[in-house]
């Protein structure tokens, strides 16, 4: 997928979603006070009312700031650089997200595609207001490796033309921790994806959309499955979420049953094996992660992650929250063979023992999911 802003007419085309721009007489002056309508795709429910109008310069001004290399430590990284436009704003690439310095980070870069309905934000829903979770990576010193939200203030307002647009767009108060924050969240929440062959058919009137098989594989998902007690479809949308953690065993089988071996890419198409304790000679050992434990510190979050969304997910390998699953299939059957319910413990699990034909179904009903901004790649 190509994200696009573009403005023609009054209309604004933004990551599958439109903007449909209202100006008032005499704001056409004012590039700050223009405001456009997000409008939501088929099967996503209504937006929260703090983005259901955003400032179309704001979302511009976001757009700079998330990509712009110039706000991590280095000059080297931007939000753009873990959550890419083309993997539906996450990364495909490797397992986990790789920070400052090449520094491997705990978890998989999740995709930030309809991320404006989340509850909670990151892995472990750490933070709760999507306008103040960009400041996290901004400071963490595994990933953008800024010391301060003053550096990264400074930083930004000695860059070319940074001072006037923000005072364009926050008159009166100009570059400040809450300014950047709004801005990359306000641009953060036009990246919308939906109106799947999926959405047009059980929630529009295209009943023919899907063919047997995936149909087949929705009646599994919703039924024998039971994926749809945590990725839930409502009567008039879905997320795919529901927004809870759950320990599916990934972080308990991480922490207590670690990988020997580890496939290391080298280039697209080329990769080298090497054991772990080869890695442990030479490498850095990587920080325990108990999940949502770490926010709560209650027992029954030990190893709880939040339940992703599972729209787009064809497109955003690799799977679970450190990447640990390398394909849809792959997924598929860890929770059939049983491996999720003796290593979790989120009451729902049990041993699904799908038939080939049940578990191909499935598969073939999750990539109906895909967005229909996919088919603009």
């Amino acid at each position: 997928m190509t994200f696009r802003l573009v403005i023609l007419s009054m209309i604004v085309v933004c990551a599958g979603a439109a903007l449909a721009e209202t100006l008032s007489a005499g704001d056409a002056s004012s590039n700050g006070r223009r405001r456009a309508e997000l409008i939501v795709p088929l099967g996503l429910p209504a937006l929260p009312l703090k983005f259901a109008n955003v400032s179309v310069a704001k979302v511009a001004l976001g757009r700079r700031l998330f990509f712009d290399r110039r706000l991590s430590f280095n000059n080297t990284l931007s939000c753009a650089m873990c959550h890419l436009e083309e993997d539906a704003f996450a990364s495909t690439q490797s397992k986990k997200a790789i920070g400052m310095e090449g520094r491997t980070i705990r978890r998989n870069s999740p995709s930030l595609l309809n991320v404006v309905y989340q509850r909670s934000l990151f892995h472990d829903g750490r933070e709760s207001r999507l306008d103040l979770q960009a400041w996290l990576p901004l400071l963490a010193e595994d990933e953008m490796a800024n010391p301060s939200m003053g550096h990264v203030l400074d930083r930004i307002g000695a860059l070319e033309d940074y001072t006037v647009q923000f005072e364009q767009v926050y008159p009166g108060e100009g570059i400040s921790v809450r300014s950047v924050g709004d801005a990359i969240a306000s641009f953060e929440a036009t990246l919308l994806s939906a109106n799947s062959r999926f959405d047009r058919w059980y929630y529009g009137t295209e009943k023919d959309l899907l063919n047997e098989q995936e149909v087949a594989g929705f009646r599994i998902f919703t039924g024998k499955g039971g994926c749809s007690g945590c990725h839930r479809i409502e009567p008039d949308s879905a997320l795919l979420t529901d927004h809870q953690f759950h320990n599916t065993g990934i972080g308990y089988r991480a922490a207590m049953r670690p990988e020997r071996e580890y496939v290391i890419p080298l280039a697209p198409g080329v990769e080298t094996k090497m054991s772990l304790e080869t890695i442990d000679a030479f490498g850095e050992k990587p920080r325990n992660d108990v999940g949502r434990f770490e926010v709560t510190l209650k027992e029954s979050d030990r190893w709880a992650y939040k339940t992703p969304s599972l729209r787009n997910v064809s497109r955003t390998p690799p799977y679970m929250h450190d990447g640990s699953i390398a394909t849809l299939d792959d997924v598929i059957e860890y929770y059939s063979s049983g491996s999720a319910a003796n290593f979790g413990n989120n009451g729902y699990l049990v041993r699904l023992n799908l038939a080939a034909d049940e578990k191909a179904a499935l598969a073939a009903f999750l990539r109906s999911l895909d967005g229909d901004d996919a088919s603009k790649r």
